[in-house]
């Protein structure tokens, strides 16, 4: 546990210190970076009066988006190792002509 990284996010004019793995911080960081702009874009497109209402919204429209990419088909490790192979047996085809 001593190799964990302490950090500040700052997320809907809060502070919140995080003990994080190195690896970890990055994504973290842009997380919460991308998670400010959306919440002043939702200020700025809609009259909300209250920053919990915003928080609210936001992680709403995560949620969604999360959903929708568990909803929509993706290849699996065999899949793209069968694609590999049928472009390897095209590409031996088109280099014999």
């Amino acid at each position: 546990m001593s190799n964990l990284l302490k950090i500040k996010l700052t997320i809907g004019n809060r502070v919140y210190p995080l003990s994080v793995a190195p690896e970890q911080e990055a994504s973290l960081r842009a997380s919460a970076k991308k998670i400010e702009a959306t919440v002043q874009q939702l200020e700025k497109n809609y009259a909300v009066r209250d920053k919990q209402d915003v928080l609210a919204m936001c992680s709403l429209q995560y949620a969604a988006q999360l959903e929708q990419s568990k909803n929509q088909p993706s290849l699996s490790h065999s899949d793209d190792e069968k694609i590999k192979e049928l472009i390897d047996m095209i590409d031996v085809h088109l280099d014999a002509y």
